[in-house]
């Protein structure tokens, strides 16, 4: 039975997709108490489903959020508390965009009461099918990948200076996947066109963090891309197909290599 929280589709190897900020949804209930500007859910990771296609053909597992962010943020921490101390940031619940724009007129941000609610209602079940589909994967294949899917874009000075590398890659400083996984990736990016960087402004979020324990087999690693490399960036944010056909082909051997690295690990 299919659960209206979230899309999944399990897989026949040892990895998983996750994508927690691929929803556009908002209950009406909360787009009501909202701003005019939380209907666009401009800082959605547009199209990633679309993007990550070839997961069919490898076999993946593919779990993805149908909400907004802007209901609640799959990838923070259920406490609340920053990834990124002393960086700007959006939170649990957001309260603005990644610009600084209002969610919610004055006085009308969710409370504790409230997040409380959203908790239940979406991230339990979300990191609940999470956990399920890693411990079924690992009790069948020893190690297993998880690939956290993300898309950001690329000028966002609220957030961070100048344009963003095309390619994100996060492993919490080397600590959420063995070394020699995060190795397979970058020798992958060779005679490409696209610039990359691992750990640098994005290091992975909380999905990452939490799940990456390689000493108990499980590789985690998050890509958080640049839109710009296979969409456009303003509104209605459409795919581009021109673009995505140059830039696929290098995300598909990015997992690829990660995912032989992992199979290749001793259990």
């Amino acid at each position: 039975m299919s659960d209206t929280r979230f899309h999944f589709h399990q897989g026949i190897v040892p990895l998983l997709v996750s994508i927690p900020h691929l929803g556009t949804e908002i209950p009406s209930d909360i787009r009501a108490r909202q701003t005019e500007i939380a209907g666009v859910v401009a800082d959605t990771d547009w199209h990633l489903d679309r993007l990550y296609g070839f997961l069919a053909s490898m076999g993946a597992s593919v779990l993805g959020a149908r909400f907004s962010r802007y209901v609640i943020d799959l990838n923070r921490p259920a406490s609340g508390e920053s990834l990124y101390p002393g960086q700007t940031t959006t939170g649990l619940c957001p309260t603005e965009t990644f610009r600084g724009e209002p969610l919610y007129p004055d006085g009308g941000s969710p409370d504790p009461s409230e997040v409380g609610r959203r908790l239940n209602a979406y991230w339990h079940p979300y990191h609940a099918k999470l956990r399920q589909e890693l411990d079924r994967l690992r009790a069948e294949f020893g190690s297993v990948l998880l690939w956290e899917a993300h898309s950001i874009a690329s000028v966002l000075p609220r957030l961070f200076e100048g344009k963003l590398p095309d390619l994100n890659i996060g492993t919490n400083s080397g600590s959420s996947c063995d070394a020699r996984v995060l190795d397979a990736m970058t020798a992958s990016l060779k005679d490409q066109p696209f610039t990359w960087v691992a750990n640098g402004r994005f290091k992975g979020g909380y999905i990452t963090r939490a799940y990456g324990q390689p000493e108990q087999g499980i590789h985690a690693v998050q890509l958080e891309m640049c839109q710009s490399t296979y969409m456009d960036e303003t509104a209605p944010f459409e795919y581009r197909p021109d673009l995505a056909a140059r830039v696929a082909p290098v995300v598909e051997g990015m997992v690829s290599a990660a995912l032989k690295a992992v199979r290749s690990l001793p259990c």
